[in-house]
């Protein structure tokens, strides 16, 4: 039933006793800014800390929060610009935070060009083939070489991600149209 604003509390209710149902702590679905990072990293921070969650923990989850926010922030394809001389840009995604028992994962979507996916298949399949020494070694490595081609970062930070994950990353892609992919990655900690 909507209220005279036209919100139907029953269906949004409903969304949020999903999301608890799994043990999503924390969603963000919208368009993502450094600001909104900044922000709703915050509150995350806060929430691991009422959780009593150790240092090492929250540390992880954290970083792998910021890393996938910023990758959403630099390659989400589906954009808003102000206008064609301005820099201010938004991109949107979809990130949770899930907490099952002293358990973590971290979940981001974004629609990405469908030509970047097999590069970003390829990457990734290769981190999840290393161990934790080759992950800390593929990190100095990226470093010292500095970023790649096509790089708005300094190309560590799905690295950094594997690294501070407890279990090799999860991922997949499901097609959105004929030039874009929907790219969804997890990270348990």
């Amino acid at each position: 039933m909507t209220d005279n604003m036209g919100i139907d509390a029953k269906e949004l209710y409903q969304l949020r006793s999903y999301l608890r149902d799994r043990g999503i702590l924390f969603a963000y679905s919208g368009y993502v800014t450094e600001t909104v990072l900044s922000g709703v990293g915050e509150a995350l921070r806060q929430k691991l800390a009422l959780e009593a969650t150790d240092t090492k923990t929250v540390r992880s989850v954290f970083a792998i929060f910021v890393e996938q926010m910023q990758n959403i922030i630099r390659y989400s394809a589906e954009t808003e610009h102000k206008d064609a001389g301005n820099a201010r840009e938004l991109r949107y995604g979809v990130l949770t935070v899930a907490q099952t028992g002293e358990r973590y994962a971290v979940h981001a979507g974004n629609v990405i060009h469908r030509a970047d996916q097999p590069r970003l298949e390829t990457r990734l399949a290769a981190l999840v083939a290393m161990d934790r020494d080759a992950l800390k070694s593929a990190y100095k490595t990226q470093l010292k070489a500095g970023p790649e081609p096509d790089s708005k970062g300094a190309s560590v930070g799905l690295i950094e991600i594997a690294r501070r994950a407890s279990a090799p990353l999860g991922y997949g892609f499901t097609a959105v149209d004929e030039d874009h992919v929907f790219f969804a990655i997890e990270a348990r900690i």
